[in-house]
């Protein structure tokens, strides 16, 4: 039988192998794994690493935050996605006050519906809890939607008081799902920032000591404390300190399903950042913030050792000029940064050629990981029989000096400007199409589908052990 497309003579890496095989590609999909393949099209592979696409579960396009609107919208933070090796994100519909989960979720699907031009889901962050809410998450899971985010910052907008987190995570666990957390106290944030404001510290180096890492360290401690107590899985979102991180061990250690991620701009800058000159510490205004840099050797052990189990984004950018709401208050400037194009060469530089990491735990963290936790696995993240033709082609020599007018992000600035990374994405495959051809956009754009999620556990190892309870 002739496929529609072959890889050949590549390097085959996923999360527990590394082999040499040829990939062959039907109507989309992987169709087998082996050698002598004929293909209507091949692509010779010689020299490079095939990995599956990576999988982005967290990020935030078109998103109305601060004032303003993230500048990147669903067709270009998809195509820059796919630039950087990524064929699939999961991104948040966020409820507004008084507003149903229903409505929340429509206005997202409008928002990405014909733009995308990688596969996509949604995550549901809830910032109005109430019983018809609560009645409506189990609809959310039916549609594919699994997964609640829930704020302990952001006092007076989106934060959660303890009661109506212990709800939802009641709710969660009877209906599959998984709940998210934004943790940092928002009371103690509110404080600072007003204390900090009223001194005339108004500065972007201020605001990290607006959101000090204790204040992360004690949220997160009182969310894996609540899931205890409501024998309830739960993920920490972008996790940016070491006390955090001890907290998520200390869980994972008493058998508790408790699960996290970082970023990579918590694995590669620090708190030294926000004292740029004039107002350029405001590109690096993004909560939780960047910490000092003693922290960030320990992370990097933490997803080696599994106490951290994926690497996300929280892709939110702005242009500068949007920044500039805050030049008198960092309070007021729009928090967040790119990242959804440099995630998995950052990844691959930092982690894997630095020796903190090893191709198949970066291949782990950056695909396999997210999408078995968000429920996508084995279609996405895996590079089996019957998954997604997803994939990605790698030339792990390949030296690329990062600057914002080369990416693809719209923005006009990225946080790794000047970094020069070692490997990168060469060819990238959607559903068995070629996007991306060493540096050119080859494909069709806004083909992106929407990836109907499965419940919480059900391609998880731990999901046995844990899911149904462990009080």
């Amino acid at each position: 039988m002739k496929s529609d497309l072959v890889i050949k003579n590549g390097k085959i890496v996923t999360a527990l192998d590394t082999y040499n095989a040829d990939i062959s590609i039907e109507n989309g999909k992987i169709a087998r794994i082996g050698k002598g393949f004929k293909g209507s099209e091949t692509i010779d592979a010689k020299g490079m690493l095939v990995f599956p696409g990576g999988v982005d579960v967290h990020t935030h396009l078109d998103m109305p935050f601060m004032g303003t609107t993230s500048s990147d919208d669903f067709e270009t933070g998809t195509i820059a996605a796919a630039f950087g090796g990524t064929t699939s994100i999961v991104d948040f519909a966020i409820q507004s006050a008084g507003e149903s989960l229903s409505n929340s979720l429509s206005t997202w699907e409008n928002k990405a519906d014909g733009k995308a031009s990688v596969d996509y889901g949604f995550h549901m962050a809830m910032t109005d809890v109430n019983e018809k809410t609560l009645d409506e998450m189990e609809s959310m899971v039916k549609k594919g939607i699994p997964s609640f985010k829930l704020f302990m910052a952001y006092k007076g907008s989106f934060m959660s008081s303890d009661e109506k987190i212990f709800l939802v995570l009641e709710r969660a666990k009877s209906i599959g799902g998984l709940v998210m957390f934004h943790a940092e106290n928002g009371d103690i944030i509110e404080l600072m920032t007003k204390r900090l404001v009223s001194m005339g510290k108004t500065e972007p180096r201020h605001h990290p000591y607006a959101h000090p890492a204790i204040a992360e360290e004690e949220a997160t401690e009182r969310a894996i404390l609540l899931s205890e107590l409501a024998s309830a899985p739960i993920y920490i979102v972008h996790l940016t300190c070491t006390g955090a991180m001890e907290s998520v061990k200390r869980a994972r250690e008493k058998g508790l399903p408790v699960y996290a991620e970082t970023c990579p701009q918590y694995l590669i800058l620090d708190a030294k950042r926000y004292n740029e000159p004039g107002f350029e510490g405001s590109k690096y205004a993004m909560s939780p913030p960047l910490r000092d840099k003693s922290n960030l050797s320990l992370l990097w052990h933490a997803l080696s050792s599994n106490v951290l189990q994926v690497v996300s984004t929280d892709h939110c950018s702005f242009f500068m000029k949007q920044k500039e709401m805050g030049k008198d208050d960092f309070s007021k400037i729009p928090n967040g940064a790119g990242g959804i194009e440099t995630r998995v060469p950052l990844m691959y530089s930092e982690g894997v050629e630095k020796g903190r990491i090893t191709h198949n735990r970066f291949v782990d963290i950056c695909s396999t990981s997210p999408a078995k936790m968000m429920g996508m696995y084995p279609k996405k993240g895996s590079i089996t029989p019957g998954a997604d033709a997803d994939l990605v082609i790698f030339n792990p020599k390949k030296k690329v000096k990062l600057s914002w007018k080369t990416l693809h992000q719209r923005t006009d600035y990225t946080p790794y400007e000047g970094m020069v990374v070692k490997g990168y994405p060469i060819k990238v495959i959607v559903n068995g199409e070629l996007k991306i051809d060493n540096g050119e956009f080859v494909g069709k754009k806004r083909t992106g589908k929407f990836i109907k999620r499965n419940k919480f556990g059900a391609f998880n190892p731990e999901r046995s052990k844990h899911h149904e309870g462990f009080r």
